[in-house]
């Protein structure tokens, strides 16, 4: 029985690790923006992420055209590869129909 609660515990604990990190995704993209590319595009980050819907970002990511649209707003960004998921987070997070804005 003991070890049966510690397993439940341990598996809550991961658990709530793991939703934490979730949302820490959309904070690091909008960092990212603030630190890489504000500057570069002349905007803030909320207003980039404004430029689509959810659904249009999502289909922008799907074909592999989100660092082009990256581009597209912001001509003389230098942004790594690395960085790109944490961005999407971002701009899908305050797209110009989520509830977050």
């Amino acid at each position: 029985m003991k070890s049966m609660a510690k397993l439940m515990s341990i598996t809550l604990l991961g658990m709530g690790l793991f939703c934490t990190s979730v949302v820490a995704d959309a904070q690091k993209g909008q960092m990212v923006f603030l630190k890489k590319l504000k500057v570069s595009c002349g905007f803030n980050g909320v207003m980039f992420a404004q430029k689509h819907t959810q659904d249009e970002w999502e289909a922008i990511k799907g074909i592999g055209k989100f660092k082009a649209e990256i581009l597209k707003f912001c001509p003389k960004a230098k942004i790594e590869a690395k960085y790109i998921p944490d961005i999407y987070d971002f701009v899908y997070e305050y797209a110009k129909d989520s509830d977050r804005v």
